[in-house]
């Protein structure tokens, strides 16, 4: 069950950091992303993407509760883990860092492409005052 788990949030970890990559670097590929975030931030879009991120922010309060509560056992118990706590430590611990790191970075790529699209904006807005400047000009 762990593993399944582990390789989805470290698969989508990933691909989130190329789509970071891919924005931060003027690539043919950053046009094409750039259209497919407008295009999933219309209609139904922004409404599943919160949906998501409050389910994956209350599975991360939940993860983080349990490792909490196994710290607290253990440091009850007189700082002597078994094996199993210390496994289900570790494992709870990795599953609450990928999951934090999803939310992080998807915010991460959220201000890019609004920072993206506003810096085109500019440069068009300013491409048009220049063309109309010259031709007035000359």
């Amino acid at each position: 069950m762990f593993v399944e788990m582990f390789q989805l949030l470290f698969t989508i970890v990933s691909i989130e950091a190329v789509l970071i990559l891919t924005l931060g670097f003027g690539t043919p590929a950053r046009r094409v992303v750039v259209k497919l975030l407008d295009i999933s931030k219309q209609g139904r879009g922004p409404l599943v993407a919160k949906t998501v991120a409050a389910t994956m922010l209350v599975l991360f309060g939940s993860v983080m509760y349990s490792t909490i509560q196994i710290n607290t056992r253990v440091s009850e118990s007189g700082g002597v883990a078994n094996s199993t706590d210390q496994v289900m430590f570790a494992n709870r611990l990795l599953e609450a860092f990928l999951m934090g790191t999803i939310l992080f970075l998807a915010m991460v790529i959220d201000r890019m492409h609004y920072y993206t699209r506003e810096l085109q904006i500019t440069r068009r807005n300013l491409e048009i005052a220049v063309k109309t400047k010259s031709k007035t000009g000359a």
